[in-house]
């Protein structure tokens, strides 16, 4: 179940060049590359003579030239040049998709090319405000890529998982609220006056049995982006409003962008942006390093849940009062998935 029409991240910036990159994006093979002049393009990755991938071949300029049988494919995916013979049919040609460079992030639409609107894309601004510092990573999911959004929406299960980092015993039962608006959810954690979780008390530097006031506000946006704006501040701070837990004490934004590799793996970019010590230019590195680590705690049971899943997809899950939030994004996914398989049904007709 994929939503098409979207921007998704293909890559981070610093990860394509002038080699050639392949990644498989909702069951799509695509070669990722750096034109001379700088500019991401994206080309199926497989040639459409015998479907060989493109990204094993060479870059000559700006063109693409297949491994196999030398046919040669520009930036827009035409081919240019069969070395076998001089008439290039007007079939000979692979898919180009509309690519933008945008928050350190390679993105690419997968749909409709008319659709391609980058006013569309994320936001993601903390990736280049001066304000911010952060450090971003990338992990490969071996399970569906809803299970991990799923993941980050549900955070009760800090406590069992990220016992040493980020859970407390009471995290489970917290204060929350889930809110809806239109195809966006937000949901919104509290636990006041209790110890740090050790990470935070590590990123705070709070006294030794102070106690604290711990928000974690979730923002999901469709198909596969989250956003959580975490912190902690001294026990009656004040810190119910963005304003003031932006402005003081120990904030952070974790980024997370998903993208669908195929129906049981997906692609895995994050970051941990933070407001304070930004003159330490070590911070970065240590939370690029430190937030991965927590993650692959996460990935090893996501991976274990695909595995039980795909065994035996069926009861459906029991539910609990903490799922609101998932069970809500599910729908949205579904519906917008549906929605695009419609309209190309009626186009076809």
């Amino acid at each position: 179940m994929y939503v098409r029409n979207a921007w998704y991240v293909a890559a981070w910036d610093h990860e394509i060049g002038r080699n050639m990159l392949r990644r498989v994006i909702l069951d799509e093979p695509v070669v990722l590359y750096r034109t001379l002049e700088g500019k991401p393009v994206a080309l199926e990755d497989r040639c459409c003579h015998r479907q060989a991938p493109l990204s094993m071949g060479k870059l000559l300029g700006n063109i693409v030239q297949c491994p196999y049988h030398g046919l040669q494919f520009d930036t827009a995916g035409a081919c240019v040049k069969i070395p076998s013979q001089d008439r290039i049919p007007p079939s000979a040609r692979v898919k180009s998709y509309p690519t933008v460079e945008k928050h350190h992030w390679i993105w690419i639409w997968p749909g409709d090319p008319a659709k391609a609107d980058p006013a569309l894309i994320e936001d993601f601004h903390w990736l280049g405000d001066a304000k911010w510092g952060w450090g971003g990573n990338y992990l490969h999911v071996d399970a569906n890529y809803l299970l991990l959004v799923e993941n980050l929406l549900d955070t009760t299960h800090l406590p069992f998982l990220h016992p040493d980092t980020l859970g407390t015993d009471a995290f489970a039962r917290s204060e929350f609220e889930v809110a809806r608006e239109g195809d966006r959810i937000r949901v919104s954690r509290w636990l006041m006056d209790k110890p740090p979780a050790p990470f935070h008390q590590q990123m705070g530097e709070f006294p030794e049995g102070m106690n604290v006031d711990r928000w974690q506000v979730t923002h999901y946006g469709p198909p596969s982006f989250v956003k959580l704006d975490v912190g902690s501040a001294p026990a009656g701070a004040g810190m119910r409003t963005a304003q003031d837990r932006s402005s003081r004490w120990m904030n952070m934004w974790n980024l997370n962008a998903i993208t669908p590799e195929t129906q049981t793996s997906a692609h895995y970019f994050f970051a941990q942006a933070y407001n304070f010590k930004l003159d330490q230019k070590w911070l970065a590195d240590m939370l690029r390093n430190q937030i991965r680590d927590i993650f692959l705690q996460d990935m090893a049971m996501l991976k274990a849940q695909q595995v039980n899943i795909d065994l035996r997809p069926l009861p459906a899950p029991v539910n609990l009062g903490q799922d609101k939030a998932w069970v809500a994004m599910r729908q949205i996914v579904e519906r917008l998935a549906k929605e695009e398989q419609q309209h190309m049904l009626d186009c076809a007709a």
